[in-house]
């Protein structure tokens, strides 16, 4: 391999049974379409990729900046040459968060499939196994759908995974069991918003590719592909099911954060009013001025104190009887 070559982090050449040989990167430079289909897998951060797409692959510059762009949301495009999608999907890298998702892109034109990405994807390396295993896809079309199958069906697991937890938030809330559900369900409504972010565009571009009528794909994977993109979209209805029942929550959790507060205002309005007439009285016998009732008597403070004791026995059952207690 000479030092201009990239690294591959996978190249195979794929016969029409769906069976795929893996080639290192002089067997890429070597390859003719009579040898069957190439797929390359490229990292975006290594230095020799954009020569290589410029040089080598022939690529526009539109695919190429596309191909090794930092940052990307999802989007497509279809050109007389080919089909450029760019294709976000469920982080499953063991420690990370699942809805920081992982962009893919790609190329594919009638007899070559270029992709990359900046992180590891499963889906990518479930296209690879089944390729070792002689049941991958056989056309650049095939592997698209294939492709968008893979990412969809990890979206709708991590999608089946929020409303689970949903379902055990309005359970937790139903049962008073709100220590630490409101970091919880912020983070949920997070999660949801990230996704979405994501989801969203990713519908728009697997609808323009349907608009868009390609050679590239049969009828039947242009089905598939419809198939997928209304997959997302049920996706993206179920998310936004999923916010607003977090803000349904989120709301419930407010008012019963509001209703035990008020009651703890209440509780103390309550004694601070049956103790606010006997500290008036302790006030006036504290005075220090002469004449005061009981002063000269022995049994002054023993009157006092079943004065006050009266006196609040009395505030309680008057409020008892106002229904205030």
């Amino acid at each position: 391999m000479t030092a201009q070559h990239p690294q591959f982090i996978q190249s195979f050449i794929i016969d029409k049974k769906g069976h795929g040989k893996k080639i290192d990167a002089d067997e890429v430079q070597q390859w003719s379409p009579d040898q069957g289909l190439l797929w390359v897998h490229l990292d975006v951060a290594d230095p020799n990729a954009s020569r290589w797409l410029n040089k080598e692959a022939r690529l526009t510059e539109i695919a190429v900046d596309t191909l090794l762009a930092g940052e990307t949301r999802p989007r497509s495009m279809v050109s007389e040459d080919g089909m450029l999608a760019v294709l976000r999907g469920v982080n499953s890298n063991p420690g990370a968060d699942p809805e920081d998702m992982v962009s893919v892109r790609i190329w594919i034109d009638e007899h070559r499939i270029i992709s990359s990405r900046r992180r590891r994807l499963l889906s990518i390396e479930d296209i690879s196994e089944s390729l070792h295993a002689g049941k991958g896809p056989t056309t650049p079309g095939n592997f698209l759908v294939t492709l968008i199958e893979r990412l969809a069906d990890r979206i709708g697991n991590f999608v089946d995974s929020i409303e689970d937890r949903m379902d055990d938030a309005e359970d937790e809330i139903s049962n008073d069991k709100a220590p630490g559900f409101r970091q919880r369900l912020s983070a949920l409504r997070r999660q949801i918003a990230e996704v979405r972010r994501f989801l969203a565009p990713q519908r728009d571009a697997l609808d323009r590719l349907n608009r868009q009528s390609s050679a590239l794909l049969s009828d039947t994977e242009a089905h598939g592909l419809r198939q997928e993109a209304d997959r997302i979209t049920r996706f993206l209805e179920d998310l936004d099911l999923a916010r607003e029942r977090a803000v349904v929550l989120q709301e419930e959790l407010l008012s019963l954060i509001a209703q035990e507060q008020n009651a703890r205002m209440y509780v103390l309005s309550v004694v601070a009013a049956i103790f606010l007439p006997l500290t008036f009285i302790t006030g006036l016998l504290g005075m220090n001025v002469g004449g005061l009732p009981g002063l000269e008597n022995s049994a002054g403070f023993a009157w006092s104190i079943v004065v006050m004791i009266a006196a609040g026995v009395f505030l309680f059952l008057f409020f008892r009887w106002k229904k205030w207690l």
